[in-house]
């Protein structure tokens, strides 16, 4: 994991790579990352006219490859990206790849504390997934919305388990796809089924599917729930009591469903993106009161402001008692904090980010083809070419700034700021 109260809060700014020479020693660089302690910085470089590789603070990766591409910093610090050599695939950490390769792979998916990598993986028309390098035993013709248990021991994906003739209607309406746990597939068919969701404990599994042409459920542990919707969104369990609960879509509208019985008891005209507080106790979701504004929902009550065009990025504050996202209307994005939008709008935000203490929210955001960190509303920085989301020191009072300087020269600067 992070170890956040072990990085350097040493307030002031250290330039660890610079752009610009960057680009100069190679034909290009692009796709640049950060990690999350700001201590490394690194970039996809062109080492020749069809060789590519990856700089990292200055230094490259021993080796080319044909192609290199996602670039991330996981949590625990490890660089990854997906690698292509002598057109076979598989993934690069730290400058070393993966033994076993494929034909192409993509979808790369890392667990909560940073130590598993998963990928979904193609070789001769079909697919698998790998997990740290390991594929499954059993490939399907088809597969989708792969993802990772919190702990990084499991694996799942929406596979084609019944093979069907192309065009074949008939066939694909008696239900051709499930859900595939490290390779093995559920008893149950469906006509189609999305976004499979880990508990926590990584134990169990449930999905939204497809019955028929008209009829939509949640299907746990390979059991679909007896109630059939028009629609409905992606199902998560509760950390407190390991209920499914998911939106759904009622004659009256959409709402919030728990092991198949209606929680909250007003609908909306569209509810969906539903988070549980850290603790468990709440839940909130993004939610339309009437066509074309959105808002958030708390336990079923929804905040008095409204937005026109969206609302997205909806995070809890630590201790659960505060909900920040970002909304845009008119054209214009903010934050808004328990239904408080901020006075200053921007050309883009992303997701806010809590002080441990819950009583800061920062945001990274753009201006003018800019970016900067605004807390609270007020701009802490200046204009930069590139930011990544800012970070707070353990006790709140400090601000981890990442970002490319043009000020400085295109620099790769690491700040830490006081609050």
């Amino acid at each position: 994991m992070d170890r956040i109260s072990q990085w350097d809060w040493e307030l002031g700014k250290r330039v660890l790579a610079d752009v610009d020479v960057m680009e100069g020693q190679y034909s290009t660089a692009f796709e640049t990352s950060a990690s999350r302690d700001g201590e490394k910085f690194a970039a996809v470089v062109q080492l020749d006219e069809m060789e590519f590789g990856v700089c990292e603070n200055g230094e490259a990766w021993a080796g080319g490859f044909d192609k290199v591409w996602h670039l991330r910093y996981g949590v625990d610090g490890r660089l990854t990206a997906l690698v292509s050599d002598t057109g076979m695939w598989t993934v690069g950490v730290d400058g070393a790849a993966w033994e076993e390769t494929h034909e192409f792979v993509w979808c790369p998916r890392i667990s909560a504390d940073g130590r598993h990598i998963a990928v979904a993986a193609q070789n001769a028309t079909r697919h698998s997934m790998a997990l740290d390098g390991v594929a499954w035993e059993n490939d399907f013709g088809f597969l989708s919305e792969a993802t990772i248990s919190p702990d990084g021991t499991k694996t799942a994906a929406v596979v084609q388990a019944v093979a069907t003739k192309e065009g074949d209607i008939f066939e694909w309406q008696k239900g051709c796809y499930t859900v595939a746990v490290d390779g093995v597939v559920w008893d149950h068919t469906f006509l189609n089924a999305y976004e499979p969701t880990f508990s926590d404990d990584g134990v169990r599994i449930a999905v939204t599917v497809r019955t028929s042409l008209y009829d939509y459920t949640i299907a746990v542990d390979d059991e679909p729930w007896v109630d059939q919707y028009p629609a409905a969104w992606a199902p998560l369990f509760s950390p407190v009591t390991g209920a499914v609960t998911a939106p759904v879509k009622m004659p009256d509208g959409w709402t919030l469903v728990e092991n198949g019985k209606q929680l909250w008891p007003r609908t909306f005209v569209q509810l969906w993106h539903h988070a549980y507080s850290p603790d468990g106790n709440r839940i909130a979701a993004i939610v339309a009161p009437k066509f074309g504004r959105w808002t958030v929902a708390v336990d079923g009550r929804p905040w008095s402001a409204t937005f026109g065009d969206l609302v997205d990025d909806m995070t809890f504050s630590p201790d659960g008692s505060k909900i920040a996202c970002i909304a845009k209307n008119k054209g214009a994005y903010t934050v808004v904090v328990d239904g408080r939008p901020w006075s200053r709008t921007f050309d883009m935000a992303w997701r806010p980010v809590f002080s441990p203490g819950g009583d800061m929210v920062a945001a990274r955001v753009k201006i003018n083809e800019k970016y900067a960190v605004a807390v609270n509303g007020r701009l802490v920085t200046g204009e930069m070419e590139k930011a990544w989301d800012p970070i707070f020191s353990p006790g709140g009072d400090r601000l981890l700034i990442r970002c490319i300087d043009e000020d400085s020269g295109r620099k790769y600067i690491r700040e830490v700021l006081q609050l």
